[in-house]
């Protein structure tokens, strides 16, 4: 059996995703200020707009303290010459293991948010899709591209 990853994402990725989380919940709310809209017009009963309401808090809460941690938590990867395996997930978690010969490109990402705690993403291209690395220091990303980026030329048969 195959030992787990052992490179794990930067502190600072947790926080980033507890405040993406926290604007997404925003959108919780939009249900039960649909239904107190609705309300309005057709004089519905009051107590379901403070169920909904109560259900978006526990929703948000969860999402943003438990859900978060427990990924951040699991998210793992590691770089081998012939290979990048990733490993992440909250409730099922998935194992990528993508080939060196498959890498097409290798390219890092830095959103607004990413910028402000001086954090960036990979992001390892294939012919079939696009997996990321999310949340390393903005260094360990530029030199993990690097890397991934040399080793995937080294294993390229035309070269």
């Amino acid at each position: 059996m195959r030992p787990k990853p052992d490179e794990f994402l930067a502190k600072q990725t947790l926080k980033v995703w507890k405040l993406t989380a926290g604007l997404g919940a925003l959108f919780y709310f939009l249900l039960p200020l649909g239904y107190w809209g609705v309300s309005l017009i057709w004089n519905l009963p009051g107590w379901p707009l403070y169920v909904l309401i109560a259900f978006a808090i526990l929703l948000s809460l969860l999402n943003i303290f438990v859900i978060q941690k427990m990924q951040w938590k699991r998210w793992r990867y590691k770089i081998y010459e012939n290979e990048v395996e990733l490993m992440f997930g909250v409730f099922v978690v998935r194992r990528i293991i993508i080939p060196m010969i498959r890498v097409q490109h290798v390219d890092t990402r830095q959103g607004p948010i990413l910028r402000y705690y001086n954090l960036a993403s990979v992001t390892i291209s294939t012919a079939a899709t696009v997996h990321e690395i999310p949340g390393l220091s903005l260094e360990k990303a530029d030199a993990l591209r690097d890397h991934i980026a040399q080793l995937a030329r080294e294993a390229d048969p035309d070269e």
